[in-house]
């Protein structure tokens, strides 16, 4: 996956899919690792902490406990890791909290991922993939999605924060050459899920025994 001699970041590297790409690379590359994360009360922190046990303590990786909209801290890491490549997976997810914090998911998402892009942009990196989500296609849009379809409007302040970051990403692309990749990725499972997505809910009513809630009258 990577060539030696790299130094990558992940942010979100405590989460589901963070965790999980800081392990691939362990085990497909000898690359430098910087795991960054906030560890926020999103959901349960401890839940994050137990997802990076298992490499934590590897000399290849690097743990860094902060927010990356702290842009003064971003420069900094990026100058002081020698940052080459990012993989940006952090942010605020959910489409319903969204509706309840807006503001949160705009910081963060928005403003967050321009504070990777300035350090980015002032530290020339090699490759900046940030995780976009399939809820930027919105009410309008054409199915089945295609990465070329045209864009409808997102109905959450989630969906339009992260076209807000993709369209960021494109303009960082376009106006300073940082090296963008948008990925929008729709219902990823597996271990380490979050506890709020369907997939986690479901399986537990069905271990446990349980009905499965019922919103309006169920014909969608």
């Amino acid at each position: 996956m990577g060539n030696s001699g790299m130094s990558i970041l992940i942010t979100g590297g405590a989460g589901f899919i963070g965790s999980h790409l800081v392990e691939r690379f362990l085990t497909e590359s000898d690359d430098k690792i910087v795991c960054l994360d906030n560890y926020n009360d999103y959901y349960d922190p401890a839940i994050k902490r137990k997802n990076v046990t298992a490499f934590e303590n590897n000399p290849q990786v690097t743990m860094v406990e902060e927010t990356f909209c702290n842009q003064e801290a971003m420069h900094r890491l990026f100058a002081d890791c020698d940052i080459t490549e990012v993989f940006h997976f952090g942010a605020y997810a959910g489409v319903r909290p969204s509706i309840e914090r807006p503001h949160l998911y705009q910081k963060a998402n928005i403003e967050g991922t321009l504070c990777l892009l300035e350090a980015a942009r002032n530290k020339p990196v090699e490759r900046f993939v940030m995780a976009s989500s399939s809820t930027v296609y919105g009410g309008g849009a054409e199915a089945p999605f295609k990465e070329d379809a045209s864009i409808g409007v997102p109905l959450s302040p989630y969906g339009a924060s992260k076209r807000a970051a993709e369209l960021m990403g494109l303009t960082y692309h376009a106006l300073h050459q940082v090296p963008v990749i948008c990925l929008r990725p729709f219902s990823i499972y597996g271990p380490r899920l979050r506890p709020d997505l369907a997939m986690t809910i479901f399986t537990a009513a069905i271990l446990e025994g349980k009905p499965l809630p019922l919103f309006g009258d169920g014909s969608i």
